[in-house]
């Protein structure tokens, strides 16, 4: 019988500068256990102290990977968890936007008079946001939309999407819109054929430049062995809600209720038997209106999670054209909001693949 409980950190649990003090490219944080009062712990060498209940001890993280033993030299039992040190991940934040077709196909109906990719206006608008605040921009994307698949695009501007992927970058996000949820029951081969359909098309018109280790599963929504098809197509930071205890949809892969709660809290962690992590997003930001965007960012400090470490701010392409039926007039105003917030708040703009790795 074990009778050593970690606290925090957990197992998998991944600390960035918000937990604790820095020095020297190492960080300081506090480990919290359970185990047997008057009982010798000690945790990575250091010696714990008992504290209504609880042992701690302060270590130092030096590695990405670190593993964090307890001992109970009273016993001789012991207990061992690995967790992870993310020194460029807390004060940063991207745009990412799911559900990428619709500029795509215009792109391709009017390659014949369109100079630049950014002759499309909602790439100029995106532009514009970068231009502007120096924003990294994520895009999922669909295969295929009504009368449309990316094997039709041109590759005449591939040049051009190569030269801006410093701040501009593309994944596969889903085969299309219907039908909801495509992945939730789907096996390994399903999840891997689409993806690399998509894939291959995004390395043939924009080049390998633009692509990059995270994607937005459309619905986050998956098997594990659909989660293992993504991983091992390159893809192992996988985004979502990890929505829980509040009826919500979850968009939290095939995690458990445990995990999401982890998540909830820490907005990153990482799977250690799957080699996957998953990252949650901090606002939807179509399912907010333009009003209530500041006071949901801004309430993230009175949580128990606070502030988020690492900021995505996730929106869907389709609010963007007019012709949508749930069309967005104040479209372009919700993500400029978002992203004035965030460089007000200090947040510097950053992939999360340069952030979580």
């Amino acid at each position: 019988m074990n009778n050593i409980e970690f606290i925090s950190p957990i197992n998998g649990d991944m600390l960035h500068s918000y937990d604790g003090l820095v020095k020297k490219g190492a960080l300081q944080t506090i480990v919290k256990v359970k185990a047997p009062l008057q009982h010798l712990i000690v945790i990575n060498g250091v010696e714990a102290r008992e504290q209504e209940g609880v042992f701690e001890a302060e270590i130092v993280l030096t590695e990405y990977r670190n593993l964090v033993e307890v001992q109970n030299r009273t016993t001789g039992e012991s207990q061992q968890i690995t967790v992870f040190w993310l020194p460029n991940f807390a004060g940063h934040y991207r745009l990412s936007i799911d559900d990428n077709i619709w500029f795509l196909r215009d792109i391709h109906q009017n390659s014949a008079h369109y100079n630049s990719i950014f002759d499309n206006e909602y790439l100029s608008f995106l532009k514009q946001v970068h231009d502007a605040y120096g924003t990294k921009i994520h895009l999922n994307l669909f295969y295929e939309t009504d009368g449309f698949n990316l094997s039709q695009l041109t590759d005449k501007y591939k040049s051009e999407w190569t030269s801006n992927a410093d701040w501009l970058r593309l994944s596969f996000h889903a085969r299309g819109e219907f039908p909801d949820m495509p992945y939730r029951t789907a096996g390994y081969e399903q999840v891997a054929e689409d993806c690399e359909l998509v894939k291959n098309e995004i390395r043939r018109f924009a080049g390998e430049a633009v692509m990059g280790p995270v994607t937005t599963l459309h619905w986050g929504e998956a098997t594990v062995e659909g989660s293992r098809a993504l991983r091992d197509a390159g893809y192992v930071g996988q985004l979502g809600y990890f929505n829980v205890d509040d009826g919500l949809f979850a968009v939290s892969y095939y995690l458990t209720v445990e995990q999401r709660r982890q998540l909830k809290k820490r907005f990153v962690w990482h799977d250690t038997q799957e080699g996957i992590t998953f990252i949650r997003s901090s606002i939807v930001i179509d399912k907010k209106e333009l009003p209530e965007i500041v006071p949901h960012l801004d309430n993230y400090a009175n949580l128990p999670s606070g502030l988020p470490p690492y900021v995505d701010f996730l929106v869907h392409e389709q609010y963007f054209y007019p012709f949508y039926e749930a069309y967005q007039p104040d479209f372009r105003d919700r993500i400029l909001t978002c992203v004035q917030w965030a460089t007000q708040k200090g947040y510097q703009p950053a992939f999360l693949g340069d952030c979580i790795f």
